[in-house]
Parts: structure tokens; C-alpha cells; sequence
């Protein structure tokens, strides 16, 4: 994944998640800078990347997260080849 995306504003962005302190406080951003499609979005592609991780199928996922084959597929790639993200964050949230 390149990096053509990251510009100051992005930083800025970034640099907003890293300041909140508890998940109130991301909640209430989250709130206010997407809409909750957008919210539920990222968390399904998030346990979406848990289950890939954990080795289930396409079809056990879309079943029980309601993605598509198209997100799985999409979220796979990145699981796969991507920065690590996924990763990195899973376990950090599994050692909690």
C-alpha cells in the first residue's frame, strides 16, 4: 500500500485519535467526523480481519459479519499485503 494518501491533514488525523484518552472520547469524535455507516464500515472490516487471521472461510465471515465476498477479498489483501495494520492492532487488542 503507497503512501500518497498522507498529507498534513491526514497527520492531523492522526494525530486527533492519538490525543483521545479513553473510548468515550472516541466514540464522541468518531461521532462528529463519520457518519455511523461509515463507523459499523470500519468495525466490520476490522472483525473481518480478525476472522481471516483466525483462518475462517469467506463464506463463516460473510455469515456472520454480513460483508461481502468483495469486502472480505479487499480486507484479505491488506491482511495479507498491506502495512500491518490489521496486525498490529488485533494483537494489541488481544493482549488487553
Amino acid at each position: 500500500m503507497g503512501s500518497q494518501w498522507k498529507d498534513s491533514l491526514t497527520d492531523q488525523l492522526c494525530r486527533a485519535f492519538l490525543c483521545l484518552e479513553n473510548e468515550d472520547e472516541v466514540y464522541r469524535f468518531l461521532e462528529d467526523v463519520a457518519t455511523i455507516a461509515e463507523i459499523r464500515s470500519l468495525a466490520q472490516r476490522l472483525e473481518v480481519a480478525r476472522r481471516l487471521m483466525e483462518g475462517e472461510t469467506y463464506p463463516s465471515i460473510s455469515k456472520e459479519t454480513g460483508a461481502s465476498t468483495a469486502t472480505i477479498s479487499r480486507v484479505k489483501k491488506c491482511v495479507d499485503y498491506g502495512s500491518d495494520g490489521y496486525k498490529l492492532v488485533l494483537e494489541r487488542l488481544k493482549g488487553k
